[in-house]
């Protein structure tokens, strides 16, 4: 593309994005569309000769976005609310002129050195120790995933690196404990990891949804009798469906006991530790040997850069570090090269935009946006408490609220789980909010996240009205959306 056609086009682009972010309020949060209908407009085949800019910006209008589900919306309340902010925006289009690997030093210094000075800016907002040594990943999946590799290589007696866990009768069964409401990331590392399902236990929660130490200390013990090798245990910093914190603290002391490499999922709830007021979130989590969190959920970086730290970076390069004669560089010996933690070969430039947004708000706007999320939450939290129709299904710590319909003579587990599910297929269908549910225990959860930059009281204050207006049409007796009819 000749220099003249980039710098219009990039202009044109830009001024796109613009007017997206400052006309996304008048625009639906949910698409309409139905499954097929973007491919069906697509060619079968790629097109034989380039096509202009012009086309191609044309079909962005026509085709992509009718089938776009805004994340980047003030009205996205589902999952985990996030933020994509426009220092990250343009951080990233820099990242993709640069288009560096960032596997080792030699092949782009400034990407290894940057990722480091970000990491420990990071740190430092969070109030972890000195000793915590970071590297970033995509996503927490990916993050717990190695977390828990280095767990397993820790087994240093097993040796399992060099003859992995295959036809060894000598290799006793390796377990793995983290809560009944953990993420399914634990889940599918054990899978991936060859330690089968089986390795993993979930311990018990307690009635704010948080591990009970005393059940962990029992699994362990049981285990032990039982012929397994426990080796780690996951605790959560802000549990995805309902956002609970493990007693870190407590469970730190039986790993430490039990000589357990502790891994803290802190991908959503982390971030609130910038607060002051909120450091206490990571307490206990100065011990744990790794620990995750994702400033693309809540500190406005776009999707995708996990974080992740360990205080045995050594433990994890072991597990991972294999480098053929064509990666060998003269520098080896005085500089980190990130390849050698982790799966990954092909590192993106993504400490860029860290940089970019830590800087442009810095810690102070970034405390202070967090801070006005848990007050927006907590304000809806108290409509629920206050609401006869509705109530609260789980504590709110951070800023994702779990609660449910629950009208006056409505008893049955059933029909109530049956007119949330209702209510929230119904509030989705106005397309002007996005929310999502959750289970807990035999009930239906909705479940309200609150995170993206733009979100300011009147997006909340819709989203309630929006639930109101929904439940009453639900439960007008004898109307048509009467679920107990």
């Amino acid at each position: 593309m000749p220099a003249d056609e980039f710098r219009t086009y990039g202009l044109a682009f830009v001024d796109w994005i613009v007017r997206y972010f400052d006309e996304i309020n008048s625009i639906p949060v949910l698409s309409e569309v139905r499954p097929g209908d973007i491919r069906n407009q697509l060619p079968k085949a790629p097109p034989a000769s380039g096509e202009g800019m012009e086309a191609i910006l044309a079909d962005l209008n026509r085709v992509i976005m009718p089938g776009m589900t805004h994340w980047n919306h003030p009205n996205f309340h589902a999952y985990f609310s996030i933020t994509g902010s426009a220092p990250g925006v343009l951080a990233e289009m820099v990242s993709a002129a640069f288009n560096v690997n960032c596997m080792l030093w030699k092949t782009c210094p400034a990407a290894t050195e940057l990722e480091q000075t970000t990491l420990d800016w990071l740190r430092q907002m969070l109030g972890l120790p000195e000793d915590f040594w970071g590297i970033i990943y995509d996503t927490a999946s990916i993050s717990t995933m190695h977390a828990i590799a280095a767990a397993r290589e820790q087994l240093t007696d097993l040796n399992i690196r060099e003859q992995g866990l295959a036809g060894r009768p000598e290799v006793p069964r390796l377990r793995i404990y983290a809560s009944e409401q953990a993420h399914s990331s634990v889940d599918k590392s054990v899978i991936a990891l060859g330690l089968g399902l089986n390795a993993l236990r979930k311990i018990p929660v307690d009635e704010k949804f948080q591990m009970r130490p005393e059940a962990l200390t029992k699994a362990i013990a049981e285990d032990r009798k039982g012929g397994w090798r426990p080796f780690c245990a996951v605790a959560t910093v802000g549990t995805t469906s309902t956002t609970s914190i493990d007693p870190v603290a407590e469970i730190a002391d039986i790993c430490a006991r039990e000589d357990l490499w502790l891994h803290v999922d802190a991908a959503y709830g982390g971030s609130a530790a910038v607060v002051p007021e909120m450091r206490h979130v990571l307490d206990g989590c100065e011990r744990a040997d790794s620990l995750v969190v994702n400033p693309h959920k809540w500190l406005f970086v776009p999707v995708d850069l996990s974080v992740f730290y360990t205080r045995k970076p050594d433990v994890l390069k072991r597990a991972f570090s294999l480098v053929p004669e064509y990666l060998k560089t003269q520098e080896d010996g005085e500089v980190e090269n990130y390849m050698d933690y982790g799966l990954q070969l092909g590192r993106r430039f993504r400490a860029l935009k860290l940089w970019f947004v830590l800087r442009y708000f810095g810690v102070e706007g970034i405390a202070r946006r967090i801070r006005r999320h848990i007050e927006l939450a907590q304000a809806f939290a108290g409509w629920v408490d206050e609401d006869s129709d509705f109530e609260r299904m789980a504590p709110t710590p951070f800023s994702t609220i779990c609660f449910r319909a629950h009208p006056a003579g409505w008893a049955d587990e059933d029909e109530l789980n049956r007119l949330n599910e209702k209510l929230l297929a119904q509030v989705n269908a106005t397309r002007e909010v996005f929310m999502s549910h959750t289970k807990l225990g035999e009930s239906y959860v909705l479940r309200l996240a609150i995170g993206n930059i733009r979100t300011e009281a009147r997006h909340i204050e819709k989203a309630w009205k929006i639930l109101k207006d929904k439940l009453s049409e639900l439960c007008k007796p004898g109307g048509k959306h009467d679920t107990r009819n």
